[in-house]
């Protein structure tokens, strides 16, 4: 060949290397930026744990604490608790719900108590861009069952035979002298209203089932439509091309070792980028928390595995039973902007250095030895007046916000009102004591800075050099 026609080669050559580079190096980053998935669920036992949590994944195995860990939604209405979170989108992506069991163990009610009188009611949040949530309401869904005595993990899927969400949920009621834990069945649009309860699920003699739920299949894999997973003793898997038809039993996980003794809560995934499922299943009887059992077709049992060893990571928080959305990315993007995986702060006084910021009953103080330890966590957002100030959102009461009333500090929901930002708005100033800690002048007072005094969180105009102390404070991990 020439010189020349050699030289023109190369050249084509390196830029088809080049080309191809760049495609691959594009499709990398495209599947790296491509939405995960958000679980939702709570952490454990007492008034903290059993809140709602928020955690990420990018593929579904390894997971991020949202919210530094913190609590993303806290029930203030029934027993001021709520466990087994199920996270509900509508079929156009308009509108979304979490229903959760109105329960609040070693919160002044025992495992019996809530067994043979709980609450009847579930607790239900509701949402237009899966951020900015209701006010938490109660749904009576057990009321109206002869001898109902609870109402306990909620799931909610939503049905194309009636055009409406069929509402599932287990009550301990005496049905033909047997007193145990069925799964009872509503149809609702709205998670407000629904139809008058009917028996869905029930087992044998006196083998009660509490959890279960349920996964839609796509065509071509298995024989079923839909597959539910339900914790009875064991883990029974079952199919059904109608949701509200009839169910066949397929088998159980016992093959790899696991039943209901020893795991609960399932909570199904679906691989985006691969044919895979993982069926999530809560390590209750160790108190591990949740655990990935992967399968290529949910509706064979036999196709079931353990994973891997260290190929699953589930965060800092344990993961107790709850569900998983497939994120598109929009929501990705609102999710991650209101409850980054960053780790929330303390504040500790510069001349009472043992003792940090706390809110206490709403009201603000410094304290030592802060138990809960949340309850002096805050995360610093953007000031809610604008760029270049701060506010104080509470790790364990999201939404509620340290404020001023007067010359007084509290801890307050944001009611969206101008006046509510105003007072809730701080800039942030090198330390008056030390430039090298903070100070923080009000937004709305501005000849005013936050300080304490007798231990109390307070607004005063800085004069003295103890008052300068007093307003001094380390922004710390």
């Amino acid at each position: 060949m020439p010189p020349f026609l050699t030289r023109v080669a190369t050249l084509m050559v390196a830029a088809c290397l080049l080309l191809a580079s760049l495609m691959v190096s594009t499709s990398h980053r495209a599947v790296a930026a491509a939405p995960g998935y958000l679980m939702t669920h709570f952490t454990g036992e007492g008034a903290t744990g059993q809140q709602i949590y928020f955690s990420h994944s990018e593929d579904g195995l390894h997971w991020t604490d949202l919210n530094g860990g913190g609590t993303a939604l806290r029930s203030t209405v029934g027993t001021r608790g709520v466990r087994d979170p199920s996270l509900v989108r509508s079929p156009s992506g308009d509108r979304y719900w979490i229903v959760a069991t109105d329960l609040c163990i070693d919160c002044g009610q025992s495992w019996g108590d809530a067994q043979s009188n709980g609450s009847r009611n579930l607790v239900v949040w509701e949402s237009t861009d899966l951020v900015t949530w209701s006010q938490p309401r109660l749904l009576d869904v057990a009321g109206a069952i002869p001898d109902g005595r609870n109402a306990w993990a909620p799931e909610a899927v939503w049905n194309p035979a009636t055009n409406d969400y069929v509402l599932y949920w287990a009550t301990n009621a005496t049905l033909n002298g047997v007193l145990k834990h069925r799964i009872y069945y509503a149809r609702t649009t709205d998670f407000r209203t629904i139809t008058t309860p009917r028996l869905y699920i029930d087992r044998p003699g006196t083998q009660g089932i509490i959890d279960t739920q349920i996964v839609e299949v796509p065509s071509g894999t298995g024989a079923y439509r839909y597959v539910r997973a339900s914790g009875d003793g064991d883990i029974t898997i079952e199919g059904s091309n109608s949701i509200l038809g009839s169910w066949t039993k397929l088998g159980n996980l016992s093959g790899i070792g696991l039943t209901g003794s020893q795991v609960e809560g399932p909570m199904w995934l679906k691989f985006r980028d691969r044919d895979d499922w993982a069926l999530y299943l809560d390590q209750y009887a160790t108190g591990r928390g949740y655990l990935p059992v992967l399968t290529t077709d949910p509706t064979s049992p036999g196709s079931y595995r353990l994973p891997a060893s260290g190929s699953h990571q589930m965060g800092g928080t344990k993961k107790r039973h709850g569900s998983i959305l497939n994120l598109t990315a929009a929501e990705e993007n609102r999710v991650q902007a209101r409850w980054p995986a960053t780790t929330a702060n303390r504040l500790q006084s510069y001349n009472q250095q043992d003792r940090y910021v706390r809110h206490v009953d709403f009201d603000v103080r410094l304290d030592p030895d802060v138990s809960p330890a949340d309850d002096a966590r805050f995360r610093l957002r953007a000031g809610l007046t604008g760029s270049g100030t701060v506010s104080f959102e509470s790790v364990n009461y999201p939404g509620y916000f340290l404020r001023h009333v007067g010359s007084d500090l509290e801890l307050a929901r944001n009611d969206g009102t101008t006046d509510f930002a105003g007072s809730a708005t701080f800039r942030r100033a090198p330390g008056l004591a030390d430039a090298q800690w903070s100070s923080f002048q009000s937004y709305d007072a501005p000849d005013r800075y936050v300080r304490h005094y007798a231990y109390q969180l307070r607004l005063d105009a800085i004069t003295t050099t103890l008052g300068r102390e007093d307003a001094t404070f380390r922004v710390t991990g």
